[in-house]
């Protein structure tokens, strides 16, 4: 019965302190209200609930304790077993690491000597249920039911903070698992060392996706600690300080003070007397860093704001936002100290490094959009970049923890740097960068020998040839536009000249991309469009012919020509949308997902394509398909995603697109035109000025462009540049239920 009564008071109070900030008029308090970090947290979304801030140090979160590919996050919203609460997490990728540092409160005396294998073999994890489960952002609270704790979550840039409130008379504790791992994560070294009775520290190293991670941590508790139980390696250790591959420990705590425990605990990747430095200097007032964090929130999804009467597209949108700023993540102590993957400590001077760098996703739309939402990020992450470079001399292609996962294809560090210099964006040597881009393009590693040799990649000679081939096509355009803009006109000429490697893919009598053999004349046969076999023997990457076929960005008058022209190219292009969704194969990749035809909306290869209609003269096909794949592939559920949100990919193809924007060639500073969604939207620019995109007749039904203007002047163009939206000003959408095939067609005759 305590139990009960404990719930009704917490969720009594908890409606009251929601009520009373409700009472704050101020806009970007209200916005937060519409954020549902649920979102994503089930099916193939891959997201995790727990407290963090915008692109924060720390994601600390509830670990499910399940070894599988939907749990990569540590989370999955089908689940109702709990291990523990971690201090690192990744949203929305389809591979599992971090989960390091994992507390668990706990009302009794537990072993913690077993060397836990899986969760069935902890005899501190709980149920819960989600009907006492909470998350908005910068908060997480769970009940933990076989503990009788309300577990409460917040942070700061670099500082989780805990609150566990027991019930009365239970005994206190924590357990501190630093040896327990899921899916791809495996500890080979642990310490736990009892500093003092309000402190505990160590570290965890582990090798899993990132090789080489290193995760020194810091603890002080609001009460003193009573008693030590500390193993390592499943040996009692009988002083204040173990170390060994798992170290486990019970803490325990005094009772007659209160029912209420707090800790806070900072990271990093340096020592442990950096995690000191960064351990904020806050006292133990969880609700004053609750607030702040909430505030902080409500600033980051107040930068773009939308007028709508439908409230689920304002949680789709604003949750978007939400998970569009939750990577990459600080990685930089604040002493601007940090560790690299050949174990040696750089320094970040007059920047922050970042980590989390899911660049084969989010080069397509997210690093776009923080040249909006976060701008004063992005030359920062170009640094990050460039520190990586300066030790291994090529730019990254999937950093985690400061380690190159070399996981994707492609260097798209690349169109990152180019659409921030192309935007205008500061605060890192663009000569370097330059000089990064062009080396890491010369060397030799990952197919780019071979790539050098003919032109493109043969199918005989390296998997995922067509994959490989097409972006590193439009790599090379990326850094001719670059090499152009800086004035050096042979290597202008040179990679303007390899990035046509796509002709020599494309089979016109199909319409495909297909694998061609090193003699230049023959196709991969037999040939199947629909066929997938997922990252091996095959020649796209994550999908199959018809979702890779596509990825021409940096050329599409020649690639249109190459179909044929407009009519033809259309004519294929609407095919994708309409062909049946089987695919063939025994080793599908579970990456295809969220399809519409052979569309795969899960997965980025196939995020720009509805907008290509734009180039072969029918944008009103680009407006049916990207209003349908907006009403299709995102609700408010938590399979609210149709694939992994991939570090804000997902989410920032929903901000763009619902806009009524896309980047399509996401380094020409262009953003193409759909079918915007609200009445109003209204971007926040950094200088002060606002761009305002408004709709008149928005509505389910009315999804096509009837007119438009811009600052009050028709406008009649399917694309807009960046250079045009800082300036500041109103874009005006008539909306209609029948398409005007006239609109958008003059000076846009791309046949």
């Amino acid at each position: 019965m305590l139990k009960y009564t404990f719930l009704f008071l917490f969720v009594l109070v908890y409606s009251c302190l929601d009520k009373e900030e409700n009472l704050d008029t101020s806009s970007n308090l209200k916005i937060k209200h519409y954020v549902d970090p649920f979102i994503g947290t089930g099916g193939h979304g891959h997201t995790y609930p727990g407290a963090t801030v915008p692109f924060g140090m720390l994601q600390v979160s509830p670990v499910n304790g399940i070894s599988a590919w939907d749990w990569c996050s540590g989370y999955h919203y089908s689940d109702s077993l709990v291990v523990g609460f971690s201090h690192l997490s990744l949203s929305g990728t389809g591979i599992g690491d971090l989960a390091d540092v994992m507390f668990m409160p706990v009302n009794k005396e537990v072993d913690v000597s077993v060397t836990p294998k899986n969760r069935d073999s902890l005899n501190y994890k709980s149920k819960y249920t989600h009907l006492n489960e909470t998350a908005t952002p910068g908060y997480y609270q769970l009940y933990l039911e076989d503990h009788n704790v309300n577990v409460e979550l917040t942070t700061s840039q670099r500082t989780a903070y805990h609150k566990y409130t027991f019930e009365k008379d239970d005994a206190q504790s924590v357990v501190i698992d630093l040896g327990f791992e899921i899916n791809w994560d495996a500890a080979i070294e642990s310490s736990l060392n009892l500093e003092d009775k309000y402190t505990v520290s160590g570290y965890r190293f582990s090798k899993g996706w990132a090789k080489n991670q290193k995760v020194f941590f810091v603890a002080i508790f609001s009460k003193p600690i009573t008693k030590v139980n500390l193993y390592a390696d499943g040996n009692l250790n009988k002083t204040n300080a173990a170390k060994g591959v798992k170290v486990a420990s019970q803490l325990f705590f005094n009772t007659e003070d209160n029912n209420e425990l707090e800790v806070k605990v900072a990271l990093s990747s340096v020592s442990i007397e950096n995690a000191k430095e960064n351990l904020s200097k806050v006292e133990f007032d969880f609700e004053k860093v609750k607030t702040e964090a909430g505030k902080t929130w409500g600033n980051a999804l107040d930068i773009i704001e939308v007028e709508t009467d439908v409230d689920s597209l304002k949680t789709m949108f604003y949750t978007a936002m939400y998970h569009a700023q939750l990577a990459p993540v600080t990685y930089s102590d604040k002493n601007g100290q940090f560790r690299k993957e050949n174990d040696s400590i750089a320094f970040a001077k007059d920047y922050t490094a970042y980590s989390t760098l899911s660049l084969w996703d989010t080069f397509r739309a997210e690093n776009p959009l923080l040249t909006f939402i976060a701008p004063d990020k992005v030359s920062d992450i170009i640094n990050s970049m460039l520190a990586y470079y300066e030790t291994k001399k090529i730019l990254p292609v999937w950093t985690l923890y400061a380690n190159e996962t070399n996981t994707m294809t492609g260097y798209h560090s690349i169109p990152v740097i180019v659409d921030a210099y192309k935007k205008g964006i500061t605060g890192f040597d663009v000569e370097k960068a330059y000089q990064a881009m062009r080396q890491t393009m010369m060397q030799d590693e990952r197919g780019l020998s071979i790539y050098k040799k003919y032109g493109y990649i043969p199918y005989n000679l390296l998997d995922e040839s067509v994959t490989i081939t097409l972006e590193y096509a439009f790599n090379d355009w990326c850094v001719a536009q670059m090499a152009k803009a800086l004035g050096k006109d042979n290597d202008y000429k040179y990679f303007l000249n390899r990035s046509k490697a796509y002709t020599y893919l494309f089979d016109n009598e199909s319409g495909f991309m297909r694998g061609k053999l090193d003699d230049g004349k023959t196709w991969n046969s037999p040939f199947d469009p629909k066929h997938s076999n997922h990252r091996e023997h095959t020649d796209y990457t994550e999908g199959n012919a018809w979702q890779h076929s596509w990825f021409v960005p940096h050329d599409v008058k020649n690639f249109i020509a190459l179909h044929g022209g407009g009519e033809i190219f259309s004519k294929r292009l609407n095919q994708l949308f309409t062909e049946s969704s089987e695919i063939t194969g025994n080793n599908v990749s579970a990456d295809i997902s969220g399809l519409i035809g052979q569309y795969a909306h899960g997965n980025e290869p196939s995020h720009h394509i509805a907008y290509m209609f734009n180039h072969a003269n029918q944008p009103w096909r680009t407006q049916y398909w990207v209003r349908h794949i907006l009403n299709t592939q995102y609700n408010t559920t938590p399979n609210g995603l149709s694939g992994n949100e991939d570090c804000g990919q997902m989410s920032a193809w929903y901000i763009f697109s619902s806009m009524g924007l896309y980047p399509t060639n996401p380094a020409s500073g262009d953003y193409d035109i759909g079918s915007p969604i609200f009445k109003k939207t209204t971007i926040k620019l950094p200088d002060g000025k606002i761009f305002e995109i408004e709709v008149e007749n928005p509505s389910s039904d009315n999804i096509y462009i009837k007119s438009a203007s811009l600052n009050g002047k028709e406008f009649n163009q399917t694309s807009i540049s960046h250079k045009q939206i800082l300036k500041g000003g109103k874009l005006y959408f008539v909306m209609d239920s029948k398409p005007n095939k006239s609109w958008g067609i003059y000076k846009n005759t791309k046949k």
